[in-house]
């Protein structure tokens, strides 16, 4: 399926609905790149940390190693510079980068790995297809 394909599968699904959610994106675009990049798909990570939670689980996840700010996909591939591709979505140009994804952002880098934020679908395959190329 080419990406124009692609787009125009998503355009038929998302008639008649409002603007998607940063889920409904972040679904999007992860079911995009299982579709282009299979021999990649299981390299594609997400990090479950703004998930809904009651709080004996939020206490859980802390105890377990959860840390606020952490972007939300992380794809385990290494590339010129860079151990790995750190992404974080937000839906549209409305969506803040908190201070606390801000600073996590900065020691990644400082790490050595590749940090993007994605606004849309086509910020995310322009930010996937870079990285890859």
């Amino acid at each position: 399926m080419s990406i124009e394909d692609y787009k125009k599968l998503l355009a038929r699904q998302n008639r008649g609905k409002s603007a998607a959610s940063e889920h409904d994106l972040q679904k999007q675009c992860v079911d995009w790149f299982r579709i282009i990049y299979p021999q990649y798909a299981r390299l594609l990570l997400a990090i479950p940390n703004g998930a809904r939670r009651t709080l004996w689980e939020q206490r859980m996840a802390k105890e377990e190693g959860i840390q606020a700010g952490t972007p939300d996909l992380f794809l385990a591939i290494p590339r010129k510079k860079s151990h790995g591709l750190w992404i974080e979505m937000k839906n549209g140009k409305a969506g803040r980068v908190s201070d606390k994804q801000d600073d996590m952002i900065k020691r990644l880098w400082e790490q050595g790995y590749e940090c993007r934020i994605a606004r849309s679908m086509e910020d995310f395959m322009q930010i996937i297809n870079e990285y890859l190329a």
